[in-house]
């Protein structure tokens, strides 16, 4: 039991918060961690202790914590311009300038961007634009979204509802008309003496028979991320999106790129549809868009939804939808800062140049007896632990072993995230060498120490 002082930064957090995604028994052993600043992908505690934070935050701090380029662009935008909307045929300078941007670095030609704070609230915002568009279409019933379980796309009663996560259940959710897929995870997934190329098949099947069963004309898109971020960074099967591509083009279903986690540089190029090679007919964005230095998604719309939506809007008038600070012109002005870093400025570079290390770390860790894959692309990555590596037998839940291999990471100064019977490494895209073998070997000594408990 944590015997933090009453008068403690833990304490004063433990009476007055209430924790989302958190595992609660480890905060009653060992109490929250406060965080007062950052140092590059270091985080400082009140304690004065510093951890390499490899989630970079919420995989969105990319920059790491102090980047100074960010830091003035936000001070400038303040001095210049604190804030406002994007409603009633307004909207900043910064706006206009990052939907330009945005439109420029889009796979697609004539792209229309709308703003919001959050990538669950960008998917919830698609998901209205699709019903508003089938009302508008005088097709009301199509309304159904595909996605695939272990996806994850948000937490708004919508985004939640696209989630393919168990744990939703609890609030009464999936909404009607959302369907999930089976989770593109060969390792985990596929049949026994079933290659690789035949499972992609047999998903490609899956969506097919779907679309029959249900009626491509009720379906009013297909939303999925390029890897799986939160579900444990999967990526797809060998062929998985050249499979479905050609599917949803066939019936008139859009394909939506969530890439929330994947976009601007997480998977070594600016997009993951452009990593994997498809074509979306629209973007969600968010995390890196600020390098996690402003709240902000986006809607980034393709052209043939933006007409078709631009159309229906005229008709009605319209678009009922929006957020107070959508569009706000820091968050663009750090955004665009951001972008820049990125894309020109050498992050993205970093990312493929240190790729092969963070690969062969991953790889390295995968002999241990006790875990049964690695998996990842570009930087972002996950070991997979499992109690018999033959048989690919995960340990007993109530071990929460994942939980305890974090734990003791972080006693060890570094952040890394659990996730069901993984760990998943995304550290920010400024990582050195020094720092790429500082986080493995601390991961190291924290799988030895655990697996010589559990196993």
């Amino acid at each position: 039991m944590s015997d933090h002082a009453t008068d403690s930064w833990e304490a004063r957090a433990a009476a007055h918060s209430f924790y989302g995604f958190t595992d609660m028994p480890t905060i009653h052993d060992r109490g929250t961690i406060v965080v007062t600043h950052g140092e590059g992908p270091y985080v400082v505690d009140t304690n004065g202790r510093r951890y390499l934070d490899a989630n970079s935050g919420l995989w969105n701090m990319v920059a790491g914590f102090d980047h100074p380029t960010l830091i003035e662009a936000a001070k400038a935008q303040y001095d210049r311009f604190p804030g406002y909307h994007a409603f009633f045929g307004r909207m900043s300078d910064q706006t206009v300038m990052l939907s330009e941007r945005l439109a420029d670095l889009a796979p697609f030609d004539g792209a229309r961007v709308f703003y919001t704070n959050s990538g669950s609230e960008a998917n919830d915002t698609l998901v209205k634009m699709l019903w508003f568009l089938a009302g508008a279409e005088r097709n009301p019933g199509r309304r159904k979204i595909l996605t695939r379980w272990g996806g994850y796309h948000g937490v708004t009663a919508v985004s939640a509802s696209m989630t393919g996560k168990p744990y939703n259940s609890i609030f009464g959710l999936p909404l009607s008309g959302f369907l999930h897929l089976t989770c593109p995870h060969y390792w985990r997934e596929g049949r026994e003496g079933e290659s690789e190329a035949d499972f992609t098949a047999r998903l490609a099947q899956e969506l097919e028979d779907t679309i029959a069963r249900e009626g491509a004309d009720t379906i009013a898109a297909f939303v999925a991320e390029p890897v799986i971020g939160a579900g444990g960074v999967i990526p797809p099967p060998e062929g998985y999106f050249q499979a479905v591509e050609p599917i949803l083009r066939r019936h008139g279903i859009p394909l939506v790129s969530d890439e929330v986690i994947c976009g601007f540089g997480r998977t070594g190029a600016v997009w993951g549809a452009e990593t994997y090679g498809f074509m979306p007919d629209a973007i969600i964005s968010s995390k890196a868009l600020t390098a996690g230095f402003f709240p902000m998604g986006a809607v980034i719309l393709g052209p043939d939804l933006a007409d078709r939506l631009g159309r229906a809007v005229e008709e009605i008038e319209e678009f009922p939808h929006g957020f107070t600070a959508s569009g706000h012109p820091v968050g663009c002005a750090v955004a665009l800062a951001a972008i820049d870093l990125i894309a020109d400025g050498g992050l993205l570079d970093n990312v493929r140049r240190q790729t092969p290390r963070f690969e062969a770390g991953l790889a390295a860790l995968a002999e241990h007896r006790n875990i049964g894959e690695w998996r990842g692309k570009g930087l972002m990555g996950a070991l997979e632990a499992v109690q018999n590596k033959a048989t690919r037998t995960p340990f007993a839940s109530d071990l929460s072993v994942s939980e305890r291999i974090a734990n003791t990471c972080t006693d060890h100064g570094l952040i890394c995230r659990p996730l069901g019977q993984s760990i998943v490494l995304c550290p920010p895209f400024t990582m050195t060498d020094a720092q790429m073998d500082e986080m493995f070997d601390k991961l190291s000594t924290a799988l030895d120490t655990v697996f010589a408990e559990v196993a």
